[in-house]
């Protein structure tokens, strides 16, 4: 098996030297995904909870460029600049995978790249559904 990188043109440009995906065989490791607009590259959101919302639309189209979905996801990692912000950021994760609850770590970091509140990066496998 050789790695294989993806970039997605229905997600915002990666923002450095990066690609949006590496996959190996049927797994697939996304980066961060910020609330970015992909048309635009400008940050979304007015809290971190619909941040949360942009930046798992974005892994979405990352996913999908790969031949998967948000129900393939193994495990995700949410970076955030306020762990106060817990409880609404669950919801709007709960709101965006619905039943499937894949493992999570969530992280509360100082900074995050262009003033985001939120960052997410996941693993998923393409035979996991």
């Amino acid at each position: 098996m050789t790695p294989a990188l993806i970039d997605s043109p229905e997600a915002p440009a990666a923002i450095g030297p990066y690609s949006h995906a590496t996959t190996f065989g049927d797994l697939i490791f996304v980066s961060g995904q910020l609330p970015l607009d992909p048309a635009s590259g400008a940050l979304v959101g007015d809290s971190p909870a619909a941040e949360l919302h942009q930046a798992l639309a974005n892994a979405r189209a990352v996913l999908a460029s790969s031949g998967a979905s948000l129900n393939d996801v193994l495990k995700t990692t949410v970076f955030v600049t306020d762990m106060t912000a817990f409880a609404a950021i669950n919801e709007a994760y709960a709101a965006c995978f619905g039943a499937h609850a894949p493992a999570r770590s969530v992280i509360e970091v100082s900074a995050l790249p262009k003033g985001a509140r939120v960052e997410v990066e996941l693993i998923a496998c393409r035979s996991a559904a």
